[in-house]
């Protein structure tokens, strides 16, 4: 039963707390100011006590004794007061409502207390030697069942939605077993919840009892009603007494079960026949509550922290591994049985924008990281849970498609922790749908109308319903854990960042000395070549009758001085690129790469050579230094196409997406791409330099050109067969660079 329901929303409105009425087996008076004056009182007392109680009276006569002690401990502040009155053969109990007195009567009951405390201390003893909750529970129903006379005596434990199950149950057979049943939320609405964790004992010793009058129902002075939320006498609601009797139960008592503070569970007595137990016996049930309340609170604090400390040594050697390795999320991937067993979980994942690493049962990819930004989305939170996929979908019905009923098997309980303070990034472990079969007490979705008023459950059989997408819920000491491992996450990504800053500083200044270790070494060594060049033209004019061996010795020094000048120019020039400044405007591709064909095609003599030039794409940079990585390609193009006749060179060019793609392909000698990699690199030559001429600098320069400009450069080749090489530009100055695909 949802309850949401309207109906059910108008029984929880209810007004249980004020009555205006008591049970019969005992009766009532309110105390007003000092000397206590008697404001109201239940119609029946005069049956309880015919001399000494009179309304708008003090107390006085045979009860003066009575109103000093009330007297004594409003004074006292003391919470509760209780007196037996002998020569009555009553109790009176007392506490405050605001600036009220409320005074309970009771007949005293016959037990002998001497025995019955006797057997507590056997109780206690015996409580405090069981090794765990599921045995304490049948020994309190028990002891229960033996003390007070009900026919059947059920432990009740509340779950985290507020539905009940029967977990223990003592019983003579006069009324059927409920045993391992549940019952919904909605049997026990949140107002009945609330007295029970305010008000620890109610007892309904006649379910077919009239309900006495409070006599003025209103208090004659505020004309307001009495709130009697702490009275043991307080008249029930009609719905609980119609709900009672399609239990078949004639009498009843429930004593709550509050474990640090809250409301655990109850103690819940039935009988077939009317049953009263007294005041005396009611209360030694309640301290038997409150002693298994606080055996459930020692045995979970024992299991928790046993769970806590094993957890605590997963998330160390976590740590330990992340803290040790170049790549943390490839470290604790790689310790995937432990991961796992951070929270229990059955599968894990690690979510960043470049990458998706998985342990374990998980959904697909694209489910991931769906949910993944589904969480993105939301507001900052330090860990999102649940157990129980549906919930997550209606709270993200946009995710359904994703997360649709069939993933329960894998993901139906989720918990994640983002892994970055600054970007996104999340761990997400799952646990699998949690197939089980529930017990009802009765159909929970039923409901009985008459005259528009909503009726309990007329039935209570045995009602059975399989429970889907729902996981094993996550535990506090798990959710603890995965913060803990959270925190240490979000530590070493911190100082991997601050590492990583140092040494990008630390390059930064070793670039820069050696940018202009570079350029100075070039720079100084441009005079000294040309020196020997000019010098061996000076000696071979005045030397003229040097044989032929020696003016060819003055020829290979000329044309070594030379290359050795190209070489200090390239050099020169890369060594200057990183401190250039980029005058970035759209330029003329086919005008730049036009250009670039002429000059190139000046000393190629008589060389056929087919070119097939492509309309190409503005492109968006420096143009000086985009024509530098045209004519370094296309220079190549035409040198190693020297053989080819003819030879073919292309010229193409496109966009693909934000990005302008240009390439020059070749039917050249082409290369091995087992050796691509060092292609782009510093006197990198795939063929020898006898063979043709050339610094090995240019591929270098181009890319770190292209780089500048953001982008990226690739090459494709095949020995004999020729080359491919493909530069690609961001169209904005925002882009920033990428791999070609």
């Amino acid at each position: 039963m949802n309850e949401t329901d309207p109906d059910l929303e108008a029984c929880a409105r209810e007004p249980i707390r004020v009555p205006g009425a008591i049970q019969p087996h005992g009766a009532l008076f309110v105390l007003a100011g000092t000397p206590p004056v008697v404001v109201q009182v239940s119609a029946n007392l005069a049956d309880y006590l015919p001399d000494g109680v009179r309304q708008d009276a003090p107390l006085f006569g045979p009860l003066a004794d009575l109103g000093d002690r009330l007297v004594r401990w409003q004074a006292s502040g003391e919470r509760y007061f209780q007196t037996r009155l002998e020569t009555e053969g009553l109790i009176a109990s007392a506490h405050r409502a605001g600036d009220r007195v409320i005074v309970e009567v009771e007949r005293l009951g016959g037990e002998r207390l001497e025995a019955v405390f006797s057997r507590l201390r056997s109780f206690t003893a015996q409580l405090s030697d069981e090794p765990d909750i599921a045995r304490s529970l049948p020994a309190v129903a028990g002891f229960v069942q033996q003390l007070t006379g009900f026919d059947r005596v059920l432990v009740y434990r509340f779950d985290a939605d507020w539905n009940g199950q029967v977990v223990a149950e003592s019983g003579n057979g006069r009324l059927p077993s409920y045993l391992d049943l549940r019952f919904p939320a909605a049997d026990i609405p949140a107002q009945a919840r609330a007295l029970y964790a305010t008000n620890r004992l109610r007892i309904i010793p006649d379910v077919d009892y009239r309900p006495v009058p409070l006599v003025p129902v209103p208090d004659p002075q505020t004309g307001d009603a009495l709130d009697m939320s702490q009275c043991q006498l307080r008249s029930v609601s009609p719905v609980h007494l119609e709900y009672m009797r399609n239990m078949g139960t004639a009498a009843s008592m429930s004593v709550s079960i509050l474990v640090d503070g809250r409301l655990w569970g109850l103690i819940s007595c039935h009988s077939a026949g009317p049953h009263m137990v007294s005041q005396a016996l009611r209360e030694i049930c309640d301290f038997v509550a409150q002693a298994l309340a606080m055996r459930i609170a020692a045995l979970a604090r024992a299991e928790d922290a046993a769970r806590r400390l094993m957890l605590s040594a997963v998330t160390s050697r976590l740590l330990s591994a992340m803290s040790s390795a170049p790549d943390w999320m490839e470290a604790l991937a790689g310790e995937g049985e432990g991961l796992l067993a951070q929270v229990g979980a059955a599968g894990a994942a690690l979510v960043s924008p470049e990458r998706l690493l998985s342990v374990g049962e998980v959904p697909p990819e694209a489910a991931i990281r769906r949910l993944a930004a589904w969480l993105d989305a939301q507001p900052r939170q330090d860990l999102f849970s649940t157990d129980r996929l549906t919930r997550l979908l209606e709270q993200a019905p946009e995710l359904a498609a994703d997360l649709a009923p069939e993933m329960a098997a894998r993901a139906s309980g989720v918990l994640a922790l983002p892994i970055s303070r600054l970007h996104a990034g999340w761990l997400i472990w799952f646990r699998p749908e949690l197939l089980h079969t529930v017990r009802w007490g009765g159909n929970p979705h039923e409901k009985v109308r008459e005259q528009g008023r909503i009726h309990p459950r007329q039935s209570f059989s045995a009602w059975q319903e399989l429970v889907r997408a729902r996981a094993e819920p996550w535990s506090e000491a798990e959710l603890a854990a995965a913060r803990a491992l959270g925190s240490a996450i979000v530590g070493i990504v911190l100082r991997k960042a601050e590492e990583l800053a140092e040494l990008s500083g630390e390059l930064t200044r070793a670039n820069k000395e050696l940018e202009a270790f570079s350029y100075s070494v070039s720079h100084d060594l441009r005079a000294p070549f040309r020196h020997i060049v000019g010098f061996a033209e000076l000696l071979r004019e005045r030397e003229t009758g040097l044989d032929e061996k020696s003016r060819h010795y003055l020829q290979t020094i000329s044309d070594a001085a030379l290359s050795a000048g190209r070489l200090v120019d390239d050099l020169l020039n890369f060594s200057q690129l990183g401190r250039t400044a980029l005058v970035t405007r759209p330029v003329d591709m086919d005008k730049l790469v036009a250009e670039v064909i002429t000059s190139v095609t000046m000393a190629m003599g008589n060389r056929r050579i087919e070119w097939r030039v492509s309309p190409l794409p503005v492109g968006l940079g420096d143009a000086t230094l985009l024509r530098q990585v045209w004519f370094n390609l296309i220079d190549n193009a035409v040198k190693y196409t020297r053989d080819c006749d003819p030879a073919r060179i292309v010229i193409a060019g496109e966009t693909r997406n934000d990005m302008a793609l240009y390439s020059v392909t070749d039917n050249g000698v082409g290369f091995d791409m087992a050796y691509v990699g060092k292609l782009f690199g510093v006197f990198q030559r795939l063929q020898r330099a006898e063979d043709f001429e050339g610094t090995g600098i240019g591929l270098a320069l181009a890319r770190r050109i292209v780089e500048r400009h953001n982008g990226s450069i690739s090459a494709h080749g095949e020995l004999g067969q020729g080359a491919s090489f493909t530069f690609a530009l961001p169209m904005t100055t925002e882009r920033k660079g990428r791999a070609l695909a």
